[in-house]
């Protein structure tokens, strides 16, 4: 059954199918009424000969039965009315268990339906405790397949309330294909239009614009928004609203909802009537992207305003952030990988350079060459190092509200731009579910994992245009190569490649002091290369006094200053971190041990009261390891 907004019975042969999709949380079926289940009864007739299911309706029975005997008389008379060879599609019987089909969707995101339905007419007048036009353009948007739009002027401030459902609906998969096209005609009459708006609209993905230069003429005063599903739910939208702040919220608009299904002839007038508008020379194709169509829109705007032709208009400017030069550099290369046809790319750059950053311009440019926000999926392992990434995402991208987080305790309810736990795409199957081509994008943050079981699941599956790995340490300790899961470069290197040494010879980098230290533990009992082998060597530190001296001797030696220090100390285990939390405290430092075992609100605790000064030293096991930024952080013990 294709993917779509439904609002019709359940018919026979589609139950076994539906209950499928249904476990795989990816239809939406509801019980019927018995005054619903009329109303859809005779929408499946089409209401051409409702008294027949009055007569039917006058025998004795029970409601189900009646039911029954109505759809097959209606059903008898469509068939005798056919040719004499019985040829043609009768009327579907709905299954015996009357239900309701509402949608066949993504996994697990159901979604949000109008409130006044796809199959009867409505009236929006902007009455108190009435469906508002706004959110039920909100709902269509989401839900539809195909918008025209028809359309005297449209407004920042309108586009503004809509833009986050447009941005959602126009992202394309990695075959650029988006679950929206869009066709925008609009005028200059007035001058109302806002160049900006208009912009906004055109740069997204599958969306089209025409503009009538001539406002004098003042032809076009229609408002109409249709909507189009392929399974015959359309939907058109027709009155005196137009795309503003105050048509959408404020105003006292009046707007009529046609349904394809109840008033098919009426819906295919307005689709017919569009369709000769978008072909009318009167109206000029627009791209914002061309200085000639710009100039144009701009000189019939102003003749309308009433300004003269060549003013100067103050606009707005913003602080707009740029890669630094390494950074460019790291995306020009990037940019020629790609140009020779390799777009599996490793980026390979120590710690604190800013990979994430870099990734971040990446995608921007990609937004950029290809219009809108392609869909786009982060991977990590950590929760922390998603957050830290959507957030600089954000401010790269100017938007506040960019990306959804995805992790054991998060459920998304958009899937276009994710940043993701790798551990949650697995036990969801989200790649299965919505495509091995469903990201445009799939960024991997700590590649090095990447030989992992986890990683390689999800990996070797996905099909993105464009495949970046990021990590500080992409030479692994079991000696497993990362070159496998990227495409090769002639030499055999990565895409990009800043390390440490070079970063510190930049100066990219704060320099660092290293001090290792002797001390007189015994290792000689460890069975090295052995299932158990870090039990043991845990067991060795945990009882060790003699290690325990030793780091305090060295703390003493080597920091300037302790009240001042900030410190991270590495261990081996649970009961390793909480012995050195002891040995710190002892020495009159204040000290926590911080583990997998506390929960996420502990940890965010334990590094605010590091970055406040009031801690100086934690304890981690395999927690502060990777992608971890706190400023703070001036000491570190690897213990």
């Amino acid at each position: 059954m294709r993917p779509g907004i439904y609002e019709r019975l359940v018919r026979e042969g589609e139950e076994a199918e539906l209950q499928q999709l249904e476990a795989e949380g990816r239809a939406w079926v509801d019980g019927v009424s018995e005054s619903v289940r009329r109303h859809l009864l005779l929408d499946e007739i089409s209401s051409r000969i409702p008294e027949l299911l009055d007569l039917a309706a006058s025998s004795s029975g029970d409601a189900v039965e009646q039911a029954q005997r109505e759809l097959r008389l209606i059903a008898k008379m469509l068939k005798a009315a056919r040719d004499g060879d019985g040829s043609g599609e009768l009327v579907p019987l709905p299954a015996q268990e009357f239900k309701l089909l509402r949608a066949i969707h993504e996994p697990q995101v159901r979604p949000v339906l109008p409130r006044t339905g796809f199959s009867k007419p409505w009236l929006f007048t902007s009455g108190k405790g009435e469906p508002s036009l706004y959110s039920e353009l909100r709902a269509e948007l989401e839900t539809a397949e195909r918008l025209d739009l028809l359309i005297s002027f449209i407004k920042k401030a309108g586009v503004r309330k809509l833009a986050d459902v447009f941005q959602r609906v126009t992202a394309a998969d990695a075959r650029g294909k988006t679950r929206l096209q869009i066709r925008i005609l609009t005028t200059t009459y007035l001058g109302a239009t806002d160049r900006s708006a208009l912009d906004q609209l055109a740069q997204y993905p599958g969306v089209q614009v025409r503009v009538s230069l001539d406002g004098q003429r003042e032809r076009l005063h229609a408002k109409a928004w249709i909507f189009e599903r392929a399974n015959g739910f359309g939907t058109a939208f027709v009155g005196s609203a137009n795309l503003s702040k105050s048509a959408l919220i404020d105003g006292i608009e009046w707007t009529i909802k046609i349904s394809q299904a109840r008033d098919a002839a009426l819906f295919e007038s307005a689709r017919a009537n569009f369709e000769t508008l978008w072909n009318d020379p009167e109206f000029s194709p627009y791209d914002p992207n061309d200085s000639e169509h710009r100039a144009a829109l701009d000189r019939a705007l102003e003749t309308q305003r009433g300004a003269p032709a060549g003013q100067v208009i103050a606009l707005r400017t913003w602080f707009d952030l740029q890669p630094k030069g390494f950074q460019q550099v790291m995306l020009d290369r990037l940019a020629h990988e790609r140009a020779h046809g390799r777009n599996r790319n490793l980026l390979v750059a120590a710690t604190g350079t800013g990979k994430t950053v870099v990734s971040a311009f990446d995608y921007r440019r990609l937004c950029a060459e290809r219009g809108g926000r392609p869909r786009l999926l982060f991977i990590a392992h950590q929760r922390q190092i998603l957050e830290q990434a959507r957030a600089t995402f954000r401010h790269v991208l100017r938007d506040g509200s960019f990306g959804d987080l995805l992790d054991g305790s998060t459920e998304s309810t958009a899937h276009e731009h994710l940043f993701a736990m790798i551990q949650t795409l697995n036990s969801r199957q989200l790649v299965r579910k919505l495509g091995d081509d469903y990201w445009t994008m799939v960024i991997v943050d700590e590649a090095h994992h990447l030989p992992a079981a986890s990683f390689q699941a999800v990996i070797r599956s996905l099909q993105p245009s464009i495949l970046l790995g990021l990590t500080a340490t992409p030479e692994r300790l079991d000696g497993q190569p990362l070159t496998e899961f990227f495409d090769a470069r002639p030499d055999g290197s990565p895409a990009c490649s800043l390390r440490l040494w070079d970063a510190l010879d930049q100066q990219l980098l704060s320099p660092f002091e290293y001090y290792a230290t002797a001390d007189a533990v015994d290792f000689r009992g460890v069975e090295w290369g052995r299932a158990g082998e870090m039990s043991q060597v845990a067991q060795v530190l945990t009882s060790s006094e003699i290690r325990a001296r030793s780091v305090a001797e060295s703390i003493e030696r080597y920091v300037d200053d302790l009240a001042a220090m900030r410190a991270l100390a590495f261990c081996t285990s649970v009961d390793h971190a909480r012995f050195m939390a002891d040995v710190f405290t002892k020495l009159g430092l204040a000290a926590v041990a911080v583990s997998a075992e506390d929960s996420q609100a502990v940890r965010e605790q334990v590094v605010d009261g590091l970055q406040r000064g009031e801690l100086q030293v934690v304890c981690s096991v395999n927690l502060f390891n990777e992608g971890v930024d706190i400023p703070a952080v001036n000491t570190l013990f690897l213990l």
